[in-house]
């Protein structure tokens, strides 16, 4: 294996809707620690982060995950050859597409192998196994998909039916067809039929090759995404696509814009351990196991109780009498659903935005490149935040039309500017921000810096606020919020 020769493609879209109420829009799936101490994607970067086989990995994610995922990666010693912004969602082709102009731009022979950044993998010793397998068949032109070898008739995935051998080795198969996720009998069918594969959305091709093979199938796709990076600017560590010419490119998934089409795709079969961490179903089916089959995480006491996913991210939960069930207790939300109908929890996701509830967008904690901060407590023409500002780091030059702020420093020095003053606030000590006045908070220490806010004023959203400069030049974005 020629050193650098595979470029890993790390996809971090998608919001993990059924994973709600510890994923949400802010904070999806692959920047959570669900599946262990690293975060889905740190784990998903690891995974390739030998640098005598993977050349370093080119990030695509949205605009508002940015700073999170930057921060993540840096804390594992992981650079990215190029960090892609797209403007919108539009699926995995585009993005793949994206992924592979870049490449081909080094070398038009360059291997890609596309990883969703939130799939959970146990066993990487036959993570690497196949995927020495699968380089002999992208080498040679063939579009190569991972297919796991089924231990259950799950209706939660595709399923890829193999034909023939690809080759005398028989390591790998030609597809015959991609199948959409099925009920439940005919996943059982699928199972005593043999030859069927729970489709793990992993691939691995030639630059070149997924680039000719998208201009035979969806060549709008293919020319919306060049155009796109054509036109695309640098923001500081970042390549953002250009906007227009990415909304025009048409929204589909690689699996039906060019697998299901070819005639040039093999599927390699695993048993590496995978899930897509689709449900909390699947984290129960991952999970390690007490003798009464319960998956527990965190400050959890049960008594009676067998079969449960229960998991506390704060305070104490007790249970008594209770099977099958999920309990997911975060700082500002109590899920309770029967196992049996964890996949509703997407509708219920939908249900709460219909009534423009704020849980679904974020947690009580926001996370910000500065730092982040929490809410405490909020009433009538008045809010507490805890806010913590990272070593170094500093919030936007700013002010709001409709509310004024205390700053009480708990930890740490903070250095305050209030229209043309700077001064150094000590701990214990506060400082009063007027209304209209143009202010800005930053740690000058080498230790986290600790401030409780108090916003009091006839409007408190995070919207009212207007930037004049920012070292993430946010200022240059339509308004996110305090910053």
């Amino acid at each position: 294996m020629q050193k650098a020769e595979i470029c890993p493609v790390i996809l971090s879209g998608g919001s993990g809707t059924r994973l709600w109420p510890v994923s949400r829009a802010e904070y999806p799936k692959q920047l959570l620690p669900l599946a262990g101490q690293r975060t889905m994607i740190q784990e998903t970067a690891l995974r390739v982060a030998d640098r005598g086989t993977y050349g370093p990995p080119i990030i695509i994610s949205n605009n508002d995950h940015r700073f999170t995922i930057g921060a993540q990666l840096s804390e594992i010693g992981v650079e990215p050859a190029r960090h892609v912004l797209e403007p919108v969602g539009r699926n995995t082709a585009p993005a793949v597409a994206v992924g592979a102009y870049l490449a081909e731009q080094m070398d038009p022979a360059t291997i890609l192998l596309v990883l969703p950044a939130d799939h959970f993998i146990h066993d990487n010793k036959d993570f690497e196994r196949a995927i020495r397998v699968a380089l002999e068949y992208a080498r040679a032109g063939q579009l190569v998909t991972f297919g796991i070898e089924p231990i259950s008739p799950a209706t939660g995935y595709g399923y890829i039916n193999a034909g023939a051998p690809a080759s005398d080795k028989a390591d790998a198969f030609l597809v015959d067809e991609f199948k959409e996720k099925p009920d439940a009998q005919t996943a059982q069918n699928y199972l005593n039929k043999g030859g069927y594969y729970w489709n793990s959305g992993i691939f691995m091709f030639r630059a070149d090759t997924i680039l000719g093979e998208m201009a035979a199938y969806c060549p709008r796709i293919r020319d919306g995404a060049k155009e796109a990076l054509k036109r695309a600017v640098r923001d500081l560590d970042f390549l953002r696509l250009d906007s227009a010419a990415f909304e025009a490119t048409p929204s589909d998934s690689l699996d039906f814009a060019v697998m299901e089409h070819t005639r040039n795709a093999v599927v390699v079969p695993t048993n590496m351990g995978w899930s897509d961490i689709g449900s909390w179903q699947a984290l129960w089916d991952i999970g390690e196991k007490s003798t009464a089959n319960n998956v527990t995480i965190g400050d959890v006491v049960c008594l009676d109780t067998r079969n449960s996913y229960i998991r506390s991210d704060d305070r104490l939960v007790a249970t008594i009498g209770i099977t099958d069930l999920i309990v997911v207790d975060t700082a500002d939300v109590l899920l309770v659903a029967s196992r049996a109908h964890v996949d509703q929890v997407k509708n219920l996701v939908q249900e709460l935005a219909t009534q423009g509830r704020p849980e679904v967008q974020s947690h009580r904690r926001v996370y910000r490149p500065w730092g982040f901060f929490e809410t405490i407590q909020s009433g009538e023409r008045h809010q507490v935040k805890h806010l913590c500002v990272n070593p170094g780091a500093r919030l936007s030059l700013q002010k709001h039309f409709k509310r004024a702020e205390h700053w009480i420093v708990v930890k740490g020095t903070a250095r305050v500017t209030i229209g043309d003053q700077v001064s150094d606030v000590q701990e214990n000590e506060s400082v009063y921000i007027p209304l209209e006045a143009v202010h800005r908070l930053e740690n000058p220490g080498d230790t986290p810096l600790s401030v409780i806010e108090v916003q009091s004023g006839s409007y408190l959203g995070e919207d009212d606020i207007v930037r004049f400069d920012d070292d993430y030049r946010r200022h240059e974005e339509k308004s996110h919020g305090k910053e």
